[in-house]
């Protein structure tokens, strides 16, 4: 396993090991010993697994609020994403920044989007599956939302041929939004 640092701190780009024959391959994607050694310990509680069927889905950008604040650790495990966490901690020296990674089937990358970061993904091909991992249950009253195209993210893809949830078209613009998060809390 690989461990990979982004432009932001705490987002972290891990790539577990494959191990293939002339079968296929064979991947760990999560082992709490292991990551544990490296200082990855979220006790993960939850596995989401989404599907969307078109190139150009947008899914973000997404929070939960504390006290039910989320870590995630997200893989595409069909098809390929740009993988977004945004720093919305109050205070945080890099508060507004984002960072994008692709994610896909074949490169088999994850990204650790810890608390305080919103977290979103566009679809880059047809047929795409993500899974991703929780620290905490959802929670319906601390689930939340930002406008996808009000933080200065660049997608890869002309505005009216993203495809986005009625959710996510209304959320508030970020220069609208508080972010319940703040630096350095835990």
């Amino acid at each position: 396993m690989k461990t990979m640092a982004t432009a932001l701190p705490d987002v972290m780009i891990i790539e577990p090991a494959r191990f293939g024959d002339d079968r296929g391959w064979f991947s760990e994607t999560w082992n709490a010993a292991r990551m544990a050694s490296v200082g990855l310990d979220f006790g993960f509680v939850q596995d989401n697994h989404s599907y969307s069927a078109r190139k150009g889905t947008l899914r973000g950008l997404h929070y939960q609020a504390p006290p039910r604040a989320q870590d995630k650790l997200v893989r595409c495990s069909r098809g390929a994403i740009l993988d977004v966490a945004v720093d919305v901690r109050r205070g945080s020296p890099q508060y507004g920044q984002w960072v994008g990674i692709e994610l896909s089937a074949q490169n088999g990358r994850q990204l650790l989007v810890p608390k305080g970061f919103l977290h979103g993904f566009i679809t880059l091909t047809d047929d795409t599956e993500v899974q991703y991992k929780c620290s905490d249950l959802y929670a319906p009253d601390c689930d939340g939302a930002v406008h996808f195209a009000s933080v200065g993210v660049e997608w890869g893809f002309a505005p009216d041929a993203i495809t986005v949830s009625d959710k996510d078209a209304r959320a508030p613009a970020f220069a609208d939004w508080t972010s319940p998060f703040t630096f350095g809390a835990a």
